[in-house]
């Protein structure tokens, strides 16, 4: 049996996934609530198998490292999510790592997600890692692709475009759901355009 493989991904509403200069929003864009923050953490309670990139893996870890406890950055989800078992895709990283139970695999990282998807008896999901997941739904080993936008334009202040440089998809719904009465979850399951 194949294991599932999810792309999990915040945004503005115009697809960004930071911001920068002077505007300091913050990682939720200051609208969290605690619908978004429960939400996260029944996603993030199921048993499954975080796949990140060594980038993703450096601004986790620097963002954690430079946090207090009373921050957002540790919010239940996101210790959640540093607990679970985690291969980091990398060539330029080696082991051991600060993350509780992470693994490096180092190769070409549709490689390493196709034997990943084989081999594993639980999901596979990932937060971030844009360029790794770019090259893993154009491989087409992207089963869901879950979105959750907040209600923020961040034309002037916006970085990390998410979906530049991707390939043309066709996204088939498979839920929605609206969390604090403005932010929008919505998962997909994508197609390569013809």
């Amino acid at each position: 049996m194949t294991a599932t493989y999810t792309f999990d991904i915040f945004t503005s509403l115009d697809g960004f996934g930071t911001t920068g200069g002077d505007a300091d929003w913050g990682g939720y864009w200051g609208k969290q609530g605690p619908e978004l923050l429960d939400r996260r953490l029944s996603l993030y309670r199921e048993e499954q198998r975080m796949v990140i990139g060594a980038t993703t893996y450096r601004d986790f870890a620097q963002m954690l490292a430079a946090s207090t406890e009373e921050s957002e950055i540790h919010d239940p989800w996101v210790t959640r999510m540093r607990n679970l078992p985690t291969t980091v895709v990398s060539s330029t990283l080696e082991g051991p790592l600060d993350w509780p139970d992470a693994t490096v695999a180092a190769g070409d990282a549709v490689d390493v997600v196709s034997r990943l998807k084989q081999e594993s008896k639980v999901p596979l999901r990932s937060h971030g890692s844009l360029s790794l997941n770019r090259a893993l739904v154009a491989a087409g080993l992207v089963d869901f692709l879950q979105v959750t936008v907040f209600p923020v334009i961040t034309g002037r202040s916006g970085q990390n475009p998410i979906f530049h440089g991707w390939p043309d998809f066709d996204l088939e719904l498979i839920e929605s759901r609206t969390l604090d009465g403005r932010t929008q979850e919505f998962v997909y399951r994508p197609t390569l355009h013809p």
